[in-house]
């Protein structure tokens, strides 16, 4: 019996494809469609179906595992090295238990996933059919070692500012008769600035959060596109830039946009930020109506600078976490919040080179609706 047949065989007795009925026949799914594995065992504890993601996460092939007690077919251990069957026993064990939640478990020296479901013919009866997930443990690892990342440059970008802020307060504190007004006003500048520095990077670390777990809130209210541009524009010049550094196109009119405007503050003044520290020459910024393929409208603005620009190889990388354009400084986090924030709008952002050879950002925002209509 091939894996094939098995998991139709298996379909036809309780280890349905996904979908069920004519959804079912007209997607033509079996369970070796499904990404993760399957593997389900009848009322006797053998093995009637193997499907292929469980030959792959396993190792073990489909005629080894089919018609075996299901102990046998996968000797699953704890991370103690205890058999997991005997902990568990499905068959045996109390008659209200529904299943296994997910956990780590051995299998011949891999680690695998594994959870269980027991399906029975009436709610305290016996267990007509023993359905277990499969899962690889790579994306678990990867996600663990971005977690381990995140700490490891939060706690590097944090040590830096805090260690200002105590030793600038602890010497003020300890020796304040001993300064001029202006050498504490240095000091409690300094200070305030390190404290702005630890704000943001806490805003960013909660961004991130809500960016993950999908509960990143839009705010929309009416946001003139053009005025905010100015407005970041004059910003980078207060804070030393030379004003002529920055060139705006404006196509009007525009639209009305409705859009949460500190986060589109935050758009703006991160891609103006990077094209100042790791740009060379005039920062270009475009403000012009962008359409969807549905023709629906929106606006749509470019910054683009005159620097060496992103090899081409790292272009798929710039909107993912820690990534630098240099090593110039910064968390590798704000192009990462950037994206989220857009793609909460509903909007879109693409990174190419500019026309003077540069980076080159565009992202579009659709008109949508204000939040008081939702």
């Amino acid at each position: 019996m091939t894996a094939r047949t098995s998991a139709r065989t298996a379909a036809a007795d309780g280890c349905p494809p996904e979908g069920s009925g004519a959804d079912a026949e007209l997607l033509g799914l079996t369970p070796d469609d499904l990404p993760d594995g399957l593997v389900v065992a009848d009322e006797r504890g053998r093995v009637i179906c193997f499907n292929a993601a469980a030959a792959r996460i396993t190792g073990i092939e489909p005629p080894a595992a089919l018609g075996r007690p299901v102990g046998d077919a996968l000797p699953l251990q704890d991370l103690e090295g205890r058999r997991w069957w005997q902990l568990t026993d499905p068959y045996g064990g109390l008659a209200i238990r529904r299943g296994q939640p997910e956990r780590n478990l051995l299998l011949g020296g891999r680690e695998v996933l594994v959870s269980a479901r027991y399906v029975r013919s009436a709610p305290t009866g016996p267990v007509r059919r023993l359905v277990i997930a499969l899962r690889g443990t790579e994306a678990r690892r990867r996600t663990e070692l971005s977690h381990a990342e995140l700490i490891a440059t939060v706690a590097h970008e944090l040590r830096s500012p805090l260690t200002s802020v105590k030793g600038f307060t602890a010497t003020l504190l300890q020796k304040w008769e001993r300064f001029t007004d202006d050498q504490k006003r240095l000091m409690l500048e300094t200070v305030d600035a390190d404290a702005n520095r630890v704000t943001r990077l806490i805003a960013e670390l909660l961004d991130i959060s809500r960016i993950d777990s999908g509960r990143l809130e839009v705010r929309r209210q009416r946001v003139d596109m053009i005025a905010a541009v100015r407005r970041h524009v004059q910003a980078q010049a207060t804070a030393g830039q030379r004003p002529d550094r920055f060139l705006i196109r404006m196509r009007e009119p525009l639209p009305d946009l409705w859009a949460d405007p500190d986060k589109v503050d935050q758009v703006l003044g991160n891609l103006l930020e990077n094209a100042v520290r790791h740009g060379e020459g005039t920062v270009t910024i475009e403000v012009g109506l962008a359409k969807d393929t549905s023709g629906g409208e929106g606006t749509c603005v470019t910054v683009s600078d005159e620097g060496p620009g992103i090899p081409e190889e790292s272009m798929s990388r710039v909107f993912t976490r820690f990534w630098r354009g240099s090593k110039r400084g910064g968390t590798g986090l704000g192009l990462y919040i950037v994206k989220g924030i857009v793609e909460a709008h509903g909007g879109t952002i693409t990174v190419g080179r500019a026309p003077a050879g540069g980076a080159q950002f565009r992202f579009s925002l659709p008109v949508a609706a204000p939040a008081f209509l939702k």
